[in-house]
């Protein structure tokens, strides 16, 4: 199954979107890419290995009634959802930077199972 490994705290942000919602945030549907993509269909999600503190410090700042976990996942397969489109721009979307975002639906937790990260799309056997 296609597969795109994403830093954490951004896969737990895909993958907990009821969180954001609770919080009275829009759930994280926009995965930021530098390249664009034609695939459309279901996406694992692994968490890399590194934690991306800017993105962290970001995300605290900008929703400070959101509870992040105190450790993440990393490593792994962590989540799925449906890749649905790849736009360039997303008016109002606080989740978007571009240049590209890859527009995720349906995301949710899978339970963690270690798994090699590669760079772009890669596959992993179910």
């Amino acid at each position: 199954m296609k597969t795109l490994s994403i830093r954490q705290p951004w896969a737990w942000l895909i993958t907990h979107p009821e969180i954001l919602i609770a919080c009275e945030y829009p759930p994280k549907d926009a995965e930021n890419r530098t390249w664009p993509t034609r695939y459309r269909g279901p996406l694992l999600i692994h968490a890399g290995k590194a934690l991306d503190r800017e993105g962290w410090h970001w995300v605290r700042q900008t929703f400070p009634a959101l509870r992040l976990p105190e450790r993440f996942d990393m490593g792994g397969i962590v989540g799925e959802c449906n890749l649905t489109d790849c736009v360039e721009e997303a008016p109002g979307n606080p989740w978007f930077f571009g240049p590209y975002g890859f527009v995720l639906r349906d995301a949710r937790p899978l339970p963690f199972r270690e798994s090699k990260g590669q760079l772009g799309f890669f596959e992993v056997t179910t």
